[in-house]
């Protein structure tokens, strides 16, 4: 089957935006729109796997919502909207949680990262089942791509293997219900770009975090222009100049991870930044790093705050968003119900 071509990615609205969140997904965002349909969420379901203050869980989603506005994307052209609108997330994730292995779950490097030195006993049922909704929220709309960072790799093939599984255990079924035998598509990941992960300017073998207690070690996305300066002044790097090319970086975490965000945020290459930087030290690289880093980021800082200081804006474009995404929705749950064997 030809399968529309068609992007599904989510933004998590627990804790503030960050340096990461935005090269690494939302600028990502709105570069797709240009050539695909695009379905952008923001997963509050997701966000409370661990628990959320309720007015900070709405305050932070329609942050976020305004964040892929203020960054270029268009709501009227792409569907904007949080995911808790749409039902059928829930009702797919329960029929998948039924679909996946207990063995694939328990293979998921996040979640064990998340509960090292904590009693994984005591931490949600939610958050060990959480890649079992993120493969419902893709396919409950047929996702064909998803831009994914390094990280979230595994939980994509994870998808890819939920996809192939209900396709082959249903297949008889979903013959007789007059349906292509390959139902859900085999996802493919975009990953793509100099700063898919971005990592701590205090430490770059840790991901930049918004739990991260250093506040130094990230760069929010709200921050303001002196409080961005002062945070890459202030990053972690060697004594060392910067090389003339890519390969100099190897073993230079802290050099390789403000290259790649100074590359990032200037849409080109690693390559091309040590051409022009090659051979200089920090005094001078950092200092063109924090004015490039202001430059791209206030203007978007100060359209989360225009859209935000009226939430019915943002809460407008959210609910089209989720009564489009419904339609694609249900459209698929009616198929599933059926495929399953349950009766309406």
């Amino acid at each position: 089957m030809a399968f529309t071509p068609r992007v599904f990615s989510g933004t998590q609205p627990s804790g503030d935006l960050h340096l990461g969140n935005y090269l690494g997904a939302i600028k990502r965002y709105v570069e797709m729109q240009k050539t695909h349909e695009c379905i952008y969420c923001v997963v509050d379901m997701h966000a409370i796997t661990v628990w959320q203050d309720p007015d900070e869980l709405r305050r932070a989603t329609r942050e976020v919502a305004a964040a892929y506005v203020a960054a270029g994307v268009d709501p009227r052209k792409n569907i904007v909207f949080n995911q808790s609108r749409v039902s059928g997330h829930a009702e797919l994730a329960w029929v998948f949680n039924c679909v996946a292995r207990m063995g694939w779950m328990n293979r998921m490097t996040q979640f064990k990262d998340k509960t090292a030195g904590k009693n994984a006993e005591n931490v949600s049922l939610g958050l060990f089942a959480y890649p079992s909704l993120m493969a419902a929220d893709i396919l409950l709309y047929k996702a064909t791509h998803v831009p994914v960072g390094d990280d979230q790799k595994q939980h994509l093939e994870l998808t890819r293997d939920i996809a192939t599984k209900f396709n082959n255990d249903y297949a008889s079924s979903i013959v007789e219900q007059g349906l292509d035998a390959e139902f859900f598509p085999i996802t493919e990941p975009v990953i793509a770009g100099p700063a898919t992960r971005v990592m701590s300017l205090k430490d770059a073998s840790k991901k930049m975090s918004k739990s991260d207690p250093a506040e130094g070690a990230r760069i929010l996305l709200m921050d303001d222009a002196d409080q961005i300066s002062k945070k890459i002044k202030r990053a972690t790097t060697d004594p060392e100049p910067l090389p003339s090319e890519e390969a100099g970086l190897k073993g230079r975490a802290e050099a390789d991870n403000l290259v790649g965000v100074y590359a990032a945020l200037s849409d080109t290459t690693k390559a091309a930044v040590l051409q022009q930087f090659g051979g200089q030290g920090w005094g001078v690289f950092k200092p063109a790093l924090a004015e490039l880093a202001v430059e791209k980021l206030a203007p978007i800082a100060a359209e989360v705050r225009r859209l935000t200081a009226d939430p019915a804006t943002v809460d407008a474009f959210m609910k089209d968003g989720a009564e489009r995404a419904s339609v694609i929705a249900e459209a698929t749950m009616k198929d599933v119900r059926k495929i399953v064997g349950f009766v309406r």
